[in-house]
């Protein structure tokens, strides 16, 4: 069986700040179409992991390798959702998602076509010509997915982009999410303090200790997809659960 490549390698990562260490020899792999997810306490690192990974903050000590290619500035191929979806407010939803384009200097014309299927996959379609006060916040973090789709980035950078939302629209948001990245496959990095969440989406999940962040372990969900809320159900689903919650319990 062929190895495959992996598309993002953290070596030793450490990032060292004024007053305080955020992350102390982090190493992980994501590889190609995979969905990692990075699991920890508030404060351990995740989104700063998240961050070197993208290039937008350099590390004190370590490497990221993205695509065969050292990180030593924002990584072309990637794209990143945060937690607060940052449209433009005087823009609608298809001028939102359109707005990747622009930024990279291209003619929004072309990407039209991929912007109508990108609506039509995360369920908006008649809501083109919205504007966000106009959305609800479940539907506003769908066009921010849909402009970081945009471009096709072979790594998808997501900084619990649910976390702003109540239990049950961030539920339907996971389900959702797992259904356009089943449809577009990119490498996903998923920044999470919520192990159901962990769980439901992901194919490998790293457990990080609190800060300075550490990989306590890493821990492989071997659950068929298409998943559901039931799937969490599961004597499988409910054992890993338990596994991860040990490791973090387990972490210094």
């Amino acid at each position: 069986m062929t190895a495959v490549a992996p598309a993002v390698t953290v070596r030793r990562l450490t990032k060292r700040f004024a007053d305080s260490v955020a992350l102390a020899e982090v190493s992980f792999e994501a590889t190609e179409r995979e969905f990692v997810a990075l699991l920890g306490p508030s404060g351990c690192g995740k989104s700063t992991t998240l961050r070197i990974v993208s290039g937008l903050i350099a590390p004190t000590s370590g490497s990221v390798i993205v695509g065969g290619r050292a990180v030593d500035g924002p990584v072309p191929n990637a794209a990143m959702v945060f937690q607060t979806p940052v449209l433009l407010p005087w823009r609608r939803t298809l001028d939102n998602i359109l707005f990747t384009a622009e930024m990279r200097g291209e003619d929004p014309a072309r990407h039209r076509v991929h912007a109508h299927e990108l609506v039509a996959l995360a369920g908006l379609e008649g809501f083109e010509q919205s504007y966000p006060h106009e959305l609800s916040g479940g539907m506003q973090q769908r066009v921010a997915i849909c402009r970081a789709l945009l471009m096709h980035p072979g790594l998808l950078l997501m900084d619990e982009p649910f976390g702003a939302l109540d239990v049950m629209t961030r539920e339907r948001m996971g389900l959702e999410l797992q259904r356009i990245w089943l449809a577009t496959r990119p490498s996903v990095l998923f920044v999470t303090h919520s192990i159901a969440e962990a769980v439901l989406l992901a194919d490998r999940i790293v457990v990080m200790t609190a800060r300075p962040g550490r990989v306590q372990t890493v821990v492989a969900v071997d659950l068929p997809r298409p998943r559901t809320m039931q799937t969490l159900t599961q004597v499988r689903a409910v054992e890993l659960a338990a596994t991860v919650r040990a490791e973090m319990e387990a972490a210094p």
